[in-house]
């Protein structure tokens, strides 16, 4: 590095005396969508050493001739990897996504123990105004939804009420990325509904943002890749698909198709559940059967398929909880098992609520959401 060269990127880190946290910052590339936000896959460009005035800069352009997505990140002292990425909390974490432009001279300010939440730009480009844009409504997002909430991991009982707030949280990043006209800042919240990749809950969401960027940038390799990874035949089935083919191995041993259930109701819920899982062992109690008792002679049929692999375990539980009043169906295989396969799914407690014709209206809805839409949706047939 030339001592002559002006450095395309400077900066100010604020290291207090006795921390932790190294005194260098490492410049990083995400290769692939599936990259981004991701820790020990991105490629490690370039570091730069901090002075004792908290000053830096990197004099060699990365020199890339279109916008690309950079991520500047830094590590605590006993870090041995550069491309390690934190995403448990956006106040502290670690790295902040920045969008490098040919020939653009890039000025930043953070506190390296608050990186993200602490960035700032100077004269920002309109793509990094709206990633820092993003990253305040990210961590506004995190207060509201997350922040506080880790204590209640271990109680079975919150675990619905903690998804409900999570896909809260994942819809206001998608909320974004269908706001902006960015797509690589676009494409950063995507990665941070779920930095795993995980998009069962949120698939309608997530789809429809691959069909938008898509239509207009077609040829930009991650849009490839997010039409790709949300695919309809990788997600599970989405609302407003239709479901016609499913057959059910039924408690008392017949099989039975999803159109003979169908027959002659005006509306079915398809409840995906297992006698080993508490939440859904509430919900049978607190909410289906109040529901069955209401509904059932009007036209709401249930239909509940049971990831068993114990049938003694599978029928007490069904008396148990008083869901014996509806249809019970297994393959008593466990988690892995045709029917997990055939929906694309993953995670319960699930449900799909469906038309006569087997059309999906809404899945996922649990408590007083899923009594709302089944008492609204009976009185209005």
């Amino acid at each position: 590095m030339s001592c002559s060269q002006e450095a395309w990127l400077t900066g100010t880190l604020n290291i207090p005396d006795g921390t932790d946290w190294k005194p260098m910052v490492y410049l990083v590339q995400p290769e692939r969508f599936n990259e981004i936000a991701q820790s020990f896959t991105a490629k490690v460009l370039d570091s730069a050493k901090v002075n004792g005035n908290g000053q830096f800069q990197f004099v060699n352009s990365p020199g890339f001739q279109e916008s690309v997505l950079l991520k500047v990140v830094v590590q605590r002292k006993n870090e041995k990897f550069p491309n390690r990425l934190i995403n448990q909390n956006p106040e502290t974490d670690n790295y902040f996504p920045l969008v490098y432009e040919p020939n653009a001279k890039i000025k930043i300010d953070a506190d390296i123990a608050n990186f993200q939440s602490s960035f700032s730009l100077e004269q920002p480009s309109q793509a990094n105004k709206a990633m820092l844009q993003l990253r305040d409504q990210r961590m506004a997002a995190f207060k509201k939804y997350l922040k506080g909430k880790a204590s209640e991991q271990n109680f079975d009982d919150n675990l619905l009420e903690r998804e409900k707030n999570l896909r809260s949280y994942q819809e206001e990043l998608i909320h974004f990325s269908d706001s902006t006209e960015e797509l690589l800042p676009a494409l950063m919240a995507l990665r941070w509904a779920s930095p795993e990749g995980d998009y069962e809950r949120i698939a309608e969401s997530v789809y429809a943002q691959a069909q938008k960027w898509n239509a207009i940038f077609p040829e930009h390799d991650w849009v490839r890749e997010l039409v790709s990874v949300t695919d309809k035949g990788e997600l599970p089935i989405l609302t407003g698909d239709t479901i016609t083919d499913l057959q059910f191995p039924m408690k008392n041993g017949e099989d039975v198709s999803l159109q003979e259930v169908i027959n002659g109701k005006k509306l079915i819920l398809l409840d995906v559940w297992a006698s080993w899982c508490a939440p859904c062992r509430i919900e049978n109690r607190e909410v289906l059967v109040p529901l069955w008792e209401k509904h059932h002679a009007n036209g709401f049929q249930i239909i509940a398929y049971g990831l068993e692999s114990s049938e003694k375990a599978w029928s007490n539980a069904i008396e148990k909880d008083g869901a014996y009043r509806w249809l019970h169906a297994s393959h008593l295989q466990g988690d892995k098992n045709p029917f997990m396969d055939a929906l694309r799914l993953n995670t319960i407690p699930a449900n799909f609520l469906l038309d006569d014709e087997g059309r999906v209206l809404t899945k996922n809805l649990h408590g007083t959401d899923l009594v709302d839409f089944v008492d609204d949706y009976m009185v209005r047939q």
